[in-house]
């Protein structure tokens, strides 16, 4: 082996200190650069996988606020129905109670308006009697003063 190595120029020597310094040199780079990478490029993949799954959990939770919203959304819309409905029945309820004492109230003045139409019916009866006494007496006390001026 000495020959061969010697028939290609080579010292094992110097071969076998320049695979010590390789070795060396590699466990150096191994220890002070390929572990921190390593260990760097872990923490990265461990960080974009947690923005993945951060990422998935932010789309469930918007998903299920989307769901959320359209049923408080359908809901307002029933309440809004149901307040609609609720103020439609009331108006028609207060109109029909408006309508009754409006019919009620003109019952009563159309009665009223009898009452005081009898009344001076009566007043104006009375007065027309009182007249028609008051010109009797009258014409009869003519006719006696006719009488007497005719007999004198």
């Amino acid at each position: 082996m000495n020959q061969l190595f010697s028939a290609f120029g080579l010292d094992w020597r110097l071969l076998l200190a320049q695979a010590v310094n390789f070795g060396i040199v590699l466990l150096a780079l191994w220890y002070f650069l390929y572990k921190p990478v390593m260990q760097m490029l872990e923490k990265r993949r461990a960080l974009v996988a947690k923005g993945v799954e951060d990422a998935a959990r932010a789309a469930e939770k918007l998903a299920g606020a989307d769901e959320v919203a359209t049923k408080r959304v359908a809901k307002a819309e029933l309440d809004a129905e149901e307040i609609v409905k609720a103020a439609h029945a009331a108006a028609t309820q207060n109109r029909s109670k408006m309508l009754a004492e409006a019919e009620e109230r003109s019952a009563q003045i159309a009665r009223d308006a009898d009452l005081r139409a009898t009344e001076l019916a009566e007043q104006i009866r009375r007065a027309s009697e009182k007249d028609i006494a008051r010109l009797a007496v009258l014409a009869a006390g003519k006719l006696m003063h006719e009488r007497h001026a005719t007999e004198a």
